[in-house]
This record gives structure tokens, sequence and C-alpha cells, in this order.
């Protein structure tokens, strides 16, 4: 078998680069065509070209394993020679060819290893000769060939061995060698690709710190300026390219830069802005809402104000979103600055307008109305607010200082329990305020009193109670909201807080008593239809209206009070003194009970 495998071997590799020539017999290297006959052959003569074709299949193997089974599979080329087992170091470690025996494979295995690298002699029954031989290269053990016989080969036999041996070993330090180039090789490849994304990766940081830095020294350069919130959306515009804007948090326009600005800009829908205030304020970054980028600006997790970038064609990108997050920061410090200097005016306005509603000396109020840039010279007028469904914090208080502010009102404001009060330097518009009140409370359940006016300091207290009487006035009246002046009052003047309550009881009880006992037992609303008939004028279809009764049942409530009473509706002293006595009855009195 071996020589058969040999002779194929032999003329497969004859006709290749430095194999023997076409058409020509082998003859041992030191015979020459026409020269004395070679010495007599050795037993190890017909073995060289088998290892010398062997030795070329070694070398041209793909791989470790494959010159190692190349190795053991053809051992007999070298002489009587088997191979019992053959190992390759693989991480250290002597790993066994698949091809080896089982049988003797744990004893063997043991041995090998018990060798640490030398070469030894091998025990397998039945042979008796055995050896393990190293296959060491310059890089170390590469492997064990373990070779049994059943004869003791003689020396050229043994020469034979040693030289497949040294020739397998030097096939696995070149495997070994070209197998560690192309290991390094793709290593090379690796790490050429990481440095490659990693310099990519280095740009892209740097250009992010690049604009990182624009981005902060831009707005840097806005908060050292004191350009307040057109500056913060002009920067924002400027590094985006896109329209910015400003809104505070009832929704109301404060800055835009960019084009495309409504003109006029749209009312703020109370419950949608609200809406949108709910949303943002669960996101950390942006939220696009429709076509807008919107990111509120927050101190202490209250929303002052939200600011956007109008994005209709989907253009923001991390930059963008970057640009926003430190313009929304910026605007954040930004109102928390105006808020705290309103807090701090507001407070020192109270104080002032405190002192002057209860009393104060006028150096005093002179002095400090001129700190606060607020001229007492001036004559004032004192407005009271009350509003149905808002208390009268601090909170409300802003809300109308900025009501005031809008309609160019320039006041002192100061808060009791129920209402707020400014003294203002300038008589107020008739709807005004209460206009502007209305679109800031998103309601119109509002109540405004106002004083006549007030030429002195000392003044200001009593003027206070008449706009006090000017709002209670108005809140007794059928049409409640709205505002009410002291001057224009009429008869009411007389009938407000202040009066002899004694005396106006005995007024009423003269005129209405009998009506009033009269509702009292019979649980009806006769003193109620006879003011209600007044306040219309005496016309009979808006009093049945306004009490929601057929116009019959109008007639027939008015002759029984003409009955109960005793007073003629027709006489116009009657009818004046029982006006008046339904007025007092209703305003200071407090109506029913």
């Amino acid at each position: 078998m071996a020589g058969s495998w040999a002779h194929s071997l032999y003329h497969r590799y004859s006709h290749r680069k430095g194999g023997l020539p076409r058409g020509r017999a082998w003859r041992h290297p030191g015979v020459t065509r026409r020269g004395p006959r070679p010495p007599a052959r050795t037993p190890a003569d017909p073995a060289l070209p088998e290892l010398v074709v062997l030795s070329r299949a070694l070398f041209e193997a793909s791989d470790e394993g494959e010159i190692l089974r190349l190795a053991m599979d053809h051992i007999a080329a070298a002489g009587p020679f088997s191979a019992e087992a053959g190992y390759l170091m693989v991480g250290g470690d002597l790993v066994p060819a698949p091809r080896n025996g089982q049988m003797h494979a744990l004893s063997v295995g043991r041995r090998v290893r018990e060798l640490a690298g030398q070469d030894g002699s091998v025990i397998v029954p039945g042979r008796p000769w055995g050896r393990a031989l190293g296959l060491r290269g310059p890089e170390g053990l590469h492997g064990y060939l373990v070779v049994t016989s059943r004869s003791r080969p003689n020396e050229a036999e043994r020469f034979l061995l040693a030289t497949l041996v040294r020739h397998t070993a030097a096939a696995l330090s070149v495997a070994f060698a070209q197998r560690r180039h192309r290991e390094d090789a793709l290593e090379l490849n690796r790490l050429r690709g990481e440095r490659a994304a990693l310099q990519r990766q280095l740009i892209s940081v740097v250009a992010e710190l690049g604009y990182q830095r624009a981005v902060h020294a831009l707005m840097a350069d806005v908060a050292a300026s004191g350009g307040g919130e057109e500056a913060i959306t002009r920067a924002l515009h400027r590094l985006t390219g896109l329209p910015a804007l400003v809104e505070d948090r009832f929704g109301r326009l404060r800055s835009w830069t960019g084009p495309g600005r409504p003109d006029p800009y749209p009312e703020p829908d109370p419950v949608r802005q609200d809406e949108i205030l709910h949303v943002v304020a669960r996101e950390v970054g942006p939220v696009r809402i429709k076509d807008r980028l919107i990111v509120p600006a927050r101190r202490h997790g209250e929303i002052l104000g939200v600011l956007a970038l109008v994005d209709a064609r989907d253009q923001a990108d991390e930059h963008t979103v970057l640009a926003l997050g430190h313009a929304a920061t910026s605007l954040a410090l930004e109102l928390a600055h105006l808020r705290n200097l309103a807090e701090v005016e507001l407070r020192l306005h109270r104080e002032l307008a405190d002192d002057l509603l209860t009393g104060t000396d006028r150096a005093s109020a002179y002095a400090r109305s001129e700190a606060v840039g607020h001229d007492l010279h001036r004559s004032h007028y004192i407005v009271v607010v009350r509003w149905s469904n808002r208390t009268a914090d601090d909170s409300f208080t802003r809300t109308v200082s900025r009501a005031a502010s809008a309609v160019g009102m320039r006041s002192l404001l100061t808060r009791r329990s129920d209402h707020v009060v400014l003294i203002a330097d300038d008589r107020p518009h008739a709807h005004a305020l209460y206009e502007a009140l209305a679109r800031e409370t998103g309601t119109r359940s509002g109540t405004i009193g106002v004083s006549a006016c007030c030429d002195s300091l000392d003044d200001i207290p009593h003027h206070y109670r008449e706009a006090q009487r000017a709002l209670e006035v108005r809140r007794h009246c059928r049409e409640r909201s709205g505002t009410s002046f002291f001057d224009e009052l009429g008869i009411y003047r007389i009938l407000g807080p202040g009066n002899d309550y004694r005396e106006l009881e005995t007024f009423v009880r003269e005129w209405l008593g009998r009506l009033i006992d009269y509702d009292s037992r019979h649980h009806a609303a006769m003193v109620e239809t006879l003011a209600r008939y007044f306040d219309c004028g005496g016309n009979y279809d808006e009093t049945a209206e306004s009490l929601a009764i057929h116009r019959s049942t109008l007639r027939y409530r008015l002759q029984r009070i003409r009955d109960i009473s005793g007073k003629d509706l027709g006489n116009v002293e009657d009818r004046l003194n029982l006006q008046v006595a339904t007025r007092v009855w209703k305003i200071v009195l407090g109506g029913p009970g």
C-alpha cells in the first residue's frame, strides 16, 4: 500500500517544478548518465523519492491538521512504522488527532503529556518498539507524533523517520507562521477598520463639540447682552434657520423671530393650552405638536413659558434639538429673573398700597412711591376686583397686574381676603380692564368696583370704601358681571355700607313689612316680584320673563301686592318709596332672610 501510494505521489509531483524530468527514470543523485555504476543500494534508498514527494505535500497542505494527517497516513514511507497517534498544540494544550486509535488512547495521551515536550519511549501492547516524537519548531512545540514498529528499526530507518519528523515539524512551523500571518493580517485589517471608525467618530465628536461651543458662546452672549426673550429667539433662529417663538404659559405670544408670523396672533384656548402644557411637562426633551417643536422653560418644576420652533417640513435634526434645549435653559433663566423682579416689585407695591389704604404719613408715602416708580402726586382711583372662580392669592394678583399693564393702567396693587385692590393714577376705561381679565382668566364671572376721583392721600381709605360699595352694588344687580363706578351709582351711593342700618331697617319695615311677613308665612316672593318689577322699569313682559312666570301671573301678584301692602303703585310718592325700599332691602339688608 505504501509503495503504490508513494508511486502515485512520485508521478504526481515529478512533473512539477523541481520534480523529476518527464520521460526519465529516477536515478540516485550520485549517478551520471555515462558514469561508473553506483554502489549497491541500501534498504533506505528506495524511500528517498517517496519522502521528497511527501515533503512537498506536507509543505503545500492547507493547515496544521492536514499536515499531521498526511504524516500519520504515510509514515510507512520512512520504513516499517505505524502512526499510533498524533497531537497538535492548540491554545497551550495537546489536542489528539481525529484518527487516533481508541484502544490505547488514554495511556498514550497520558504518556505524551508526561514527556512535557521531550522525545521518549511509548509502550503499546504488541509493539516492541514505540516512540513519542516531538514536532518542534522555532516557536516551540507544535505537537507529537507517536510511532511504533513490529521490529526494532535500523539506523537508516531511524534516520528516515527523523527526517520525516523534521519535515513535518518544519511544515507545521510554516503553516503556523502562515496562519499567524493571516490572523495578523485580519487583526491588522480589523484594527485599521476600528481606527477608521474611531477617526470618523472623533471627527463627529469634534464637530459636535464645536457646534456645542458655538451654541454655548452664542447663548452666553445673549445672557450677557441682556436682550431678553427677543435675543433668545433671534439666536435660536440664527442657529437653526427655523422661525423661533416664545409664548407665556397661557399661550400668548411674547416674541417671534423669523418668517411666517401670524397677524393677528390667534387667541389661545385655555383648555387646549392646559393640554399642551400637560403633554410637554411629561417629556424630557422637545415635543412635536403639529408643525412645532415645543420645549417648556421651567423653574423648580413650574412651567414659566414655552419655546418653540416652527418646523413644517420636519427638518429638525440632533443639532436643532441641542440648540433648542440650550435656548430653553436660557429662556428659563430669563423668565425666572423677570418673575423674581416682578415678585419683588409686587411686594414693594403691596406694602405701599396696604399702608395707603389704611392711612399713612405723606412724606413716607411720597418717598416710597418714588422708589418704586409711581407718582402719588397725581389724582388716583381705587379699583377693587373680585372674580367668582378665583381666590385672591398671589397668582390672581399677578393676573390682575398683567391685565392692568395690558390696558395701560399704572397702579399699585395689593390684595385682601376676597379681592384685589389697585390704586390707579387715572380713571379706568369702562370695559377695558374687565375684558382683559376675562381673557386672562377664561371666564367673565367677575366684578369690578371703581371709586370716585381721589385728590389727596388722606382720602384714599374713604375712596377704598367707595370702590367696595360700587362692587357690592354691581354684585346685587341683575347683570352682576362687569364694572361699576361709584360716581355713577345714583341713589345707591347713600345705600351702601357705613349708613345707619337701624334707620334703614325701620324704613324698609314701614313700606315692605306686610309683604315681608306674607312671604315668610306663605313661602311666597312678593317682595322679590316687586323689586324685579321696578328693576325692569315697570315693563310687564320683561318682568315676567326675568321671573320665568306668565304675564297673567305677574298681574295677579301685583294686585296681591296692592292688597297686602295697602300701597298704590300708581301713586308717585308710594311708587318712589316702594322702589327705594326694595333697593335697600336687596342691596343693604341682603334680600330674603
